[in-house]
């Protein structure tokens, strides 16, 4: 980066970009901007609709994309040396701190009283399939966008119940996130300052229902619940916890459908492609996500969990990613499944 350097005094700007942005700042008085980046930055803007307050604001979301661009090129470098098996790149959150990325997008904190007796009664002896893919046989909706609010448990909630609805009535329907968001505080969920699935389900059990996408809209806020009889789509009259084990949830996988379920995703904001295994991975049950199968890597040799994500179709494998299977339950990935009945 000796070329075209630019060097900024950001803190001497004193003006509030947020804590965690500020705290980005400070780590140096003195940023330095590569100027050969300019003409991908300006792209990587306009690609993603980014608009900021202040000139100091961009300055220290451009010093964040630099970092992680740096960040991707390394890994990917290591990947090509069979150092990695996925790839990283840069998306639409590529300009947050981790601690944005966290409070926004994997805001769940698993409860520590939370009773979890397994309820789902596994099939055992059995012949499971080598591959599972409820995605190809009909029973998942297209990817969608949380944006800026935490409601990962929503989407999760609404994929499994849009699961057995399709499997039940042959009919697949968007389900609305917004709904569960709105009215469902009284269960224990908080809107988009995160939730758990089972509250969700508790919601619909005792609603008798939830509504359609198309009659009450994903916005992104908090709303006053806005909810109506007319709107019901689906519903559902109980929820199943699965055990603890990857066995047990490759059981279910297989058997029920779509799952959801809760992983670590604090290392997963800039996955690409690929199958994500990262023994670091840890086990924070941190972000809700939909299990709609699972396979084995022709590449790699590699089993994985298909997992399908809320964070927009630009992310990832068009919206999914590949994680590990089998890999002494990396990114916590069969503590907290959960189906509706």
């Amino acid at each position: 980066m000796s070329q075209g350097r630019a060097v900024i005094p950001l803190c001497a700007a004193g003006l509030a970009v947020g804590v965690w942005l500020l705290a980005v700042l400070c780590a140096s008085v003195w940023a330095e901007l590569d100027s050969r980046l300019d003409q991908q930055w300006e792209q990587w803007k306009k690609t993603y609709n980014k608009k900021y307050h202040s000139e100091v604001e961009e300055l220290g979301r451009r010093v964040l994309w630099e970092r992680n661009l740096l960040h991707v090129i390394t890994h990917n470098l290591e990947a090509i040396q069979g150092r990695h098996t996925y790839t990283l790149g840069i998306n639409h959150l590529s300009d947050l701190t981790k601690e944005e990325l966290l409070k926004t997008y994997a805001p769940l904190r698993l409860p520590k009283d939370l009773k979890m007796t397994p309820t789902h009664l596994q099939v055992r002896n059995v012949d499971l399939p080598d591959s599972v893919n409820w995605t190809a046989s009909g029973l998942v909706t297209s990817v969608k966008d949380q944006g800026g609010c935490g409601s990962c448990w929503a989407f999760s909630t609404a994929g499994a119940l849009e699961g057995l609805w399709a499997k039940t009535t042959g009919k697949l329907v968007d389900l609305s996130p917004q709904n569960l968001v709105d009215c469902s505080g009284k269960y224990g969920t908080m809107g988009c300052g995160g939730g758990w699935m089972h509250e969700a389900l508790q919601y619909v059990i005792e609603n008798e229902g939830i509504a359609s996408e198309a009659s009450y809209p994903y916005v992104a806020v908090d709303q006053d619940c806005q909810y109506s009889p007319s709107f019901r789509a689906a519903n559902c009259s109980a929820y199943y916890y699965v055990d603890k084990t990857e066995e047990a949830l490759q059981e279910a996988s297989a058997t029920v459908g779509p799952i959801a379920i809760v992983i670590d995703a604090s290392d997963i904001f800039q996955y690409t492609s690929g199958v994500y295994y990262n023994p670091s991975c840890g086990k924070e049950s941190n972000h809700a996500v939909l299990l709609v199968g699972y396979g084995t890597d022709a590449v790699s040799g590699l089993e994985y969990w298909l997992i399908k994500n809320s964070w927009g179709e630009g992310w990832g494998e068009e919206g999914y990613i590949r994680m590990a299977r089998n890999k002494s339950q990396m990114c916590g990935i069969s503590l907290y499944s959960v189906y509706p009945k």
